[in-house]
């Protein structure tokens, strides 16, 4: 294949290959806390703050842009669960109110706590399989950007 400009020559197109990466053990890896490239190493170092290498493969994870999806997500997934449950148990059961605050409080925020560090590890595996957001080797355009240096006074 050849890409014609006018007035030039022609210029051979050069389009290089990348490895397949396979997306859904990536996800997997991901949402079990592991680097999505090796599965050995841990992804998080906190709760949710994210390792900036893989301490067995070396792979650089400081670059993902999570942002606002775990969250959006996890609220998501908890509303999918926590709302038919609540339906069932008042057309059932009929509790007073202080039983639905104490049960349905606590549920939702025991099951966001548990669900986000996965799904943002799972977001992560994505990012990585799909070479999104700075996991791209030949892109320049997703890397940070270096601070500026302090200028002295």
């Amino acid at each position: 294949m050849t890409v014609r400009y006018t007035g030039m020559a022609e210029v051979p197109a050069v389009s290089v290959a990348k490895p397949h990466r396979p997306v859904m053990q990536a996800v997997t890896r991901g949402m079990m806390c592991r680097c999505p490239a090796c599965g050995e190493g841990r992804l998080f170092s906190g709760y949710l703050a994210v390792n900036p290498v893989c301490s067995t493969c070396g792979e650089e994870l400081h670059h993902h842009r999570a942002d606002d999806a775990p969250p959006y997500f996890t609220i998501t997934i908890v509303g999918h669960i926590i709302i038919p449950a609540m339906l069932a148990v008042e057309f059932l059961y009929r509790p007073a109110i202080w039983i639905h605050m104490t049960l349905w409080l606590s549920l939702t925020l025991i099951l966001a706590l548990g669900f986000l560090r996965p799904v943002k590890g799972a977001l992560i595996g994505l990012q990585w399989a799909l070479y999104m957001h700075g996991f791209d080797p030949d892109s320049g355009e997703d890397l940070p950007v270096p601070e500026p240096m302090a200028t002295p006074r």
